[in-house]
């Protein structure tokens, strides 16, 4: 079996690859006091992942498990992981609770709004307004600031096998070539950048691609 290694701090990622055009497909634990899921993976990425998950907390419970939106590759193996894991919270926008919610997937969850800060024993994560969900409805990202690592979900875009990567890049580079440029709407445009220049990340956990190693 391969070693199960830390990407970073203590952050380990896990990884599918969709054939077959090479798109990989991260997940991370942040394995702290309280362990915090970032992601499930589709539901054929959860079945392979889970018992490396559980490899890895041991006998600790998964405490929470976070969202950016609603879509399968961010929370489609959500049952299963529940089914493990019965009492881990899910945290996520309102529009994703309301679909998590009527889909049947999941019903112990917190909502959290941009602007807002989630905190636990061990992590303080600020939220970001992200408008990913469909029509644009707003989802949110999550940087956990006692760390510097922002999860970067759907930005930062980059096709390839990548699990294990980071490469080193410069903030205003990452947040330039992010992809916030192809968003519909010039005020959607500015208002992510806006959002994504007043953290400083030491680290970006990319959810499709390399990770980043932050230099100035």
């Amino acid at each position: 079996m391969k070693q199960i290694k830390t990407i970073y701090s203590n952050i380990y990622q896990f990884t599918d690859v969709l054939e077959p055009m090479k798109l990989s497909m991260h997940q991370y634990l942040l394995l702290t006091e309280e362990p915090v899921l970032v992601q499930t993976g589709a539901i054929s990425q959860a079945k392979k992942t889970l018992p490396q998950i559980k490899e890895v907390l041991g006998d600790k419970p998964l405490k929470y498990i976070l969202i950016s939106h609603f879509e399968s590759d961010e929370c489609g193996g959500i049952a299963l992981v529940l089914k493990e894991y019965p009492n881990a919270i899910c945290i996520c926008s309102e529009v994703t609770a309301r679909q998590l919610w009527g889909f049947g997937l999941a019903q112990n969850i917190q909502i959290v709004k941009p602007e807002e800060t989630f905190n636990g024993n061990d992590f303080e994560f600020k939220i970001i307004g992200y408008p990913s969900e469909m029509h644009m409805w707003e989802g949110v990202l999550f940087f956990e600031a006692k760390r510097g690592i922002f999860f970067s979900s759907d930005l930062m875009f980059q096709i390839g096998e990548t699990h294990g990567q980071v490469i080193e890049c410069n903030w205003n580079h990452a947040i330039n070539t992010s992809g916030a440029d192809q968003l519909p709407s010039i005020d959607m445009q500015k208002k992510l950048i806006s959002n994504l220049e007043m953290i400083n990340p030491v680290f970006v956990a990319s959810g499709h691609g390399p990770c980043m190693k932050i230099v100035k």
